[in-house]
């Protein structure tokens, strides 16, 4: 994919790429005590960050659940056509959000890292969703076997964005938009000087983990820095 790319070819493209992901190493850290008691190590970090320098603003505005003042903060760059991805929002997310987010205890906030065009067009889609977008990523998500691998995505994409209220104009629109494309990218590339490389990466405040993880594992990090 090159910046030449139309976003006509954003919907006729064909089969995405293969998502590249990794499922992060169980290894011990702060919390490993508590993660006995649950049954569940923490997953040994890849690497660190500084925060401040993750949290700066960037060329979209955050996409957050949680308030701003939870003791932890967690950064997500995911891709829509990934299936680690889909897993960990059907499955470990929902979890997540009513244990903490919910409770005030984590932020979390969505960044975009899409490996191939049908997950830029995924992505700028939930952009375009007015203040829908966690709903929209929720239901490409959980349809993504039905858009991201089939022949004929852009009929695909264009009757789930339906559901979200677009019309026919609207999505034309949103997906001929060139400012947001490059707004999408340009949130992937500053990722990357994150040592983002595969999706899902998670960084939990300050420590980075790589691949999808479940809630017990995902509590085993969170809980001691509460």
């Amino acid at each position: 994919m090159t910046e030449l790319t139309t976003r006509r070819r954003l919907l006729m493209t064909a089969a995405a790429l293969p998502a590249l992901s990794l499922l992060a190493a169980c290894g011990e850290q702060a919390g490993e005590a508590q993660a006995q008691e649950s049954g569940t190590q923490a997953p040994e970090p890849a690497g660190t960050v500084d925060m401040e320098e993750l949290l700066k603003p960037g060329p979209l505005p955050e996409q957050a659940q949680g308030p701003e003042d939870a003791p932890v903060t967690i950064v997500e760059y995911a891709s829509m056509t990934c299936p680690h991805c889909a897993h960990f929002h059907e499955t470990t997310y929902p979890a997540l959000k009513e244990k903490y987010m919910d409770a005030g205890k984590v932020r979390f906030i969505l960044r975009e890292f899409p490996f191939d065009p049908r997950a830029e067009a995924a992505f700028m889609l939930a952009r375009c969703s007015d203040n829908k977008y966690f709903a929209m990523v929720d239901v490409l998500f959980k349809q993504q076997n039905n858009w991201a691998g089939v022949q004929d995505a852009r009929t695909a994409l264009l009757n789930i964005a339906k559901l979200a209220g677009f019309t026919q104009e609207s999505f034309q629109a949103c997906l001929t938009d060139q400012k947001l494309l490059d707004d999408v990218r340009a949130v992937r590339a500053r990722g990357a000087e994150f040592n983002v490389d595969s999706t899902p990466t998670f960084f939990i405040n300050g420590q980075r983990y790589a691949g999808a993880m479940s809630i017990e594992q995902m509590s085993a990090i969170i809980d001691p820095l509460l």
